[in-house]
């Protein structure tokens, strides 16, 4: 076996550490927990990538510039098969297919002429975290885990004893026939020997949500909710959540200037109170800008950020974060302590509010609205936003979109699991939750317009202070929704959907079609939840 280890200028760094554990018997040279600089230089050695103006690394997944969900795969196995929920989003392999997709894989990277490996924690609570060990071929892709989880003290290292194994081989093609998969991407877990498999595919978010999925079954067995949200904290030391799928506002919302950031994706909810995931953030970088996003466009500037999908000039190496010609999807990693403002614990208390926030294409939810306990649980199984139709040319009909506790991609339970110990723990620490809509007002899509930022910001602002608390709501008949009557610097127009629009019967017939779908959606749940729940829904 090859020597393993790191160049002996980087001190406190683990050496002469084996990969038996892992399977893995490498011929060429491995790299251990080397850090950015050391990491950064070696993907530019091996043409991984470049380095952009201002000194972030920039490389290029294509063509898979976004995760691929149809190739993930949970090996079914006795100790947690009864526990998944089996289906679309939770795809059966079999050991069988396991074991020989494993063995090619480690042979493969047996075969490469450099590993690095990082090693990092997943989980900002040392009680419930999970110590991983990351092997890949790729220096860029180390970078970004090291960016995207929980660095261990160098004290730490010469002792770290991972309890999860992520092998990483993007250049690998499984073959389906052998290994059991779709097609040549894989990602598979196998919670038995607590492993996951990634490979076809660069994209570097499989890194990240791959171990998201994994949190997602284990935290519940800890009596820990699992959380898709983001998490701030203000100055009275009031812990809040903001829920949201992709485009809905989460991350700019939770990066309040007046507020500091827990974490921007990735969550915990114990007995002791809420934890990141993580240890840094991986935010969409499309039409980012300074004056709309200033502490995310910081870190673009900044040597140790990576960029990913992006497009640089050429000539100069400056980003065109307006350019979608690789993808619209372009994102940017980077640590938890690159924004100013931020909780270097990466823990809160129990939230005081809790936020889910949806982008209404269909122009007829309201912009703020105050949810009952049975409510809050009926709209976050819903997990509803709204997508518009995109750049498909005479298409204007906005498209529902519902996702589960919105996140189902990456739950591994049945969603009620993680509604369940949703309504204990609000009625438990008495927080409330709103639900925030950042979508059209005044008609749909190609009719209204977007809610103004200002106006959302506000709102939130009022919620987070406790104004909302303590003013006259009213009843929204199609929805069910106690909206306020009045938020101090909003309009009170804007409060009312239906007055936003030039016609109120227009606006009637919108309501009852998303409240339709709404009705649709939740018959999947209703065996599983208490009729209080499952009729707090809209009432077509």
């Amino acid at each position: 076996m090859a020597t393993q280890t790191t160049p002996q200028d980087d001190a406190g760094l683990q050496r002469n550490a084996g990969l038996e554990a892992q399977g893995l018997n490498p011929k060429g040279e491995v790299h251990w927990n080397l850090t950015p600089p050391v990491l950064i230089q070696d993907a530019i050695r091996r043409g991984e990538g470049q380095v952009a103006d201002m000194g972030p690394f920039a490389s290029v997944t294509a063509p898979h510039t976004g995760r691929s969900p149809n190739d993930k795969f949970l090996v079914k196995e006795p100790s947690s098969e009864h526990d998944v929920d089996w289906g679309r989003v939770n795809r059966p392999m079999s050991p069988e297919h396991f074991e020989t997709l494993l063995a090619d894989v480690q042979s493969y990277l047996d075969e490469r002429d450099e590993l690095f490996v990082q090693d990092l924690y997943c989980g900002a609570d040392p009680k419930y975290r999970l110590s991983v060990r990351y092997v890949s071929p790729n220096a860029w892709q180390m970078a970004f885990v090291r960016n995207m989880f929980i660095r261990p003290e160098a004290t730490e290292l010469p002792t770290f004893d991972p309890n999860f194994t992520v092998l990483h081989a993007p250049e690998m093609q499984a073959d389906p026939g052998r290994h059991g998969t779709r097609t040549g991407t894989f990602v598979v877990l196998n919670l038995a020997k607590r492993m996951i498999l990634i490979g076809g595919t660069r994209y570097a978010g499989e890194l990240k949500k791959a171990m998201f999925t994994v949190m997602n079954y284990y935290m519940p067995k800890e009596g820990v909710l699992s959380m898709h949200c983001s998490a701030n904290i203000g100055p009275a030391g009031d812990t809040a959540l903001f829920f949201g799928l992709s485009g809905t506002g989460k991350t700019t919302l939770s990066a309040d200037p007046n507020r500091s950031l827990i974490g921007d994706d990735e969550h915990g909810w114990s007995p002791e109170g809420v934890f990141n995931f993580e240890g840094g953030c991986y935010a969409k970088a499309i039409n980012l800008s300074p004056e709309g996003e200033p502490d995310i466009y910081r870190t673009t500037q900044m040597f140790g950020t990576i960029l990913e999908n992006v497009v640089l000039d050429p000539l100069t190496r400056t980003v065109k974060f307006e350019d979608q010609s690789i993808t619209e999807n372009t994102r940017v990693s980077y640590p938890l302590h690159y924004i100013r403002n931020h909780v270097p614990s990466g823990r809160g208390g129990h939230p005081r509010n809790i936020v889910l926030l949806t982008a209404d294409a269909f122009g007829v939810l309201p912009p703020v609205s105050k949810l009952t306990h049975d409510q809050a649980l009926y709209y976050f199984l819903s997990g509803y936003t709204a997508k518009v139709a995109g750049t498909e040319r005479g298409v204007k009909e906005p498209q529902a979109t519902f996702s589960a506790c919105f996140g189902d991609v990456f739950l591994v339970w049945h969603p009620s699991k993680y509604a369940e110990m949703l309504g204990r723990l609000i009625d438990q620490h008495q927080s409330d939750v709103w639900l925030v809509n950042t979508g059209w007002t005044g008609g749909p899509y190609g009719v209204g317009t977007r809610m103004k930022l200002s106006h959302t910001r506000t709102m939130v602002h009022a919620l987070l202070r406790g104004d909302l608390s303590h003013v006259d709501l009213v009843k929204d008949p199609m929805f069910g929704l106690m909206v306020p009557k009045a938020v101090q610097g909003v309009p009170n127009s804007v409060l009312s959907p239906r007055e936003t629009w030039a016609d109120g019967a227009a606006y009637d017939a919108q309501a009852k079609k998303l409240a339709g779908m709404f009705k649709e959606n939740f018959q999947k749940f209703e065996k599983f939840v208490p009729e209080s729940v499952k009729n707090a829904g809209p009432q077509p």
